[in-house]
């Protein structure tokens, strides 16, 4: 599963990076759970949160059934 959410993550990245920011794949844990960072202009948004579970986990989700939470670590 690891490497389909990298893969959808690679998707995603471009939109992060037009804004200054990116996101990184830490762990997807067998529960379900994608563990990632965001970095750059990410990481201290005041709309984090947002682009966090309305964009990438919404996403992942979308793509990759077995996912069932994306959080920032």
């Amino acid at each position: 599963m690891k490497e389909k959410v990298q893969e959808v993550l690679d998707k995603i990245r471009p939109m992060l990076q037009r804004d200054g920011g990116d996101v990184e794949l830490v762990e997807v844990v067998e529960d379900g759970t994608v563990r990632v960072r965001l970095v750059g202009a990410c990481g201290g948004c005041p709309m984090a949160t947002m682009t966090l579970k309305r964009g990438i986990e919404a996403k992942l989700k979308e793509e990759i059934p077995g996912v069932k939470e994306v959080v920032s670590v």
